[in-house]
């Protein structure tokens, strides 16, 4: 298992920081937890080009195969919760 994720951590290197964090962040704190399905359609996330990648995740698109769907909201909604917490953090109180 953990060859394979360590193969998940490169792959999660994307062209952009943006995916690239976000994908890093699902992977470390997610993604063990995920069915084998949702597994699967992890890895065919990934296989998809950046720009595909964008839209789902920064231009709010979704996509039309329902398992990809349900991963990009699962994935969304984790991302924005820790960008709040983060952002939280950092503002002067």
């Amino acid at each position: 298992m953990t060859t394979d994720l360590n193969k998940l951590r490169w792959r999660c290197r994307r062209g952009t920081l943006e995916l690239d964090v976000i994908f890093q962040r699902f992977l470390e704190q997610q993604y063990q937890q995920l069915s084998a399905l949702q597994q699967q359609a992890f890895v065919e996330l990934l296989a998809l080009e950046d720009d595909q990648l964008i839209r789902y995740f920064i231009e709010d698109q979704l996509p039309e195969n329902p398992a990809h769907k349900e991963l990009v909201v699962k994935m969304r909604s984790i991302t924005s919760n820790q960008t709040g917490e983060v952002d939280d953090q950092i503002q002067p109180g």
